[in-house]
């Protein structure tokens, strides 16, 4: 009885673990009508730029990590999952 209780905890333990990189989403504001949110290979500026977001982009926010005194999180587009990278998060905004 023991055993199976505490291998059914471990499973609920696994599965509430995998269940947060599911991530939220978020959407891009603040970047401006003229200018793009960089979506970069890494988190910094030193990283390569994938491409731009222009404000309204509906992402799923992974984690974040703090690099150079900056919070930078790592998404994925909502509409093209497969397609991630990290953006600052002081352009991002919970929706």
């Amino acid at each position: 009885m023991r055993s199976t209780v505490t291998s059914a905890f471990l499973v609920l333990v696994l599965v509430a673990g995998c269940s947060s990189n599911l991530g939220s989403r978020t959407v891009v504001v603040g970047a401006g009508a003229d200018e793009l949110l960089k979506l970069r290979a890494g988190p910094g500026l030193g990283f390569r730029v994938i491409l731009g977001l222009p404000d309204g982009t509906q992402l799923i926010r992974r984690d974040c990590i703090t690099e150079a005194s900056q919070l930078w999180c790592r998404v994925s587009l909502v509409e093209a999952p497969s397609v991630s990278g990290y953006v600052s998060a002081d352009y991002l905004a919970t929706r």
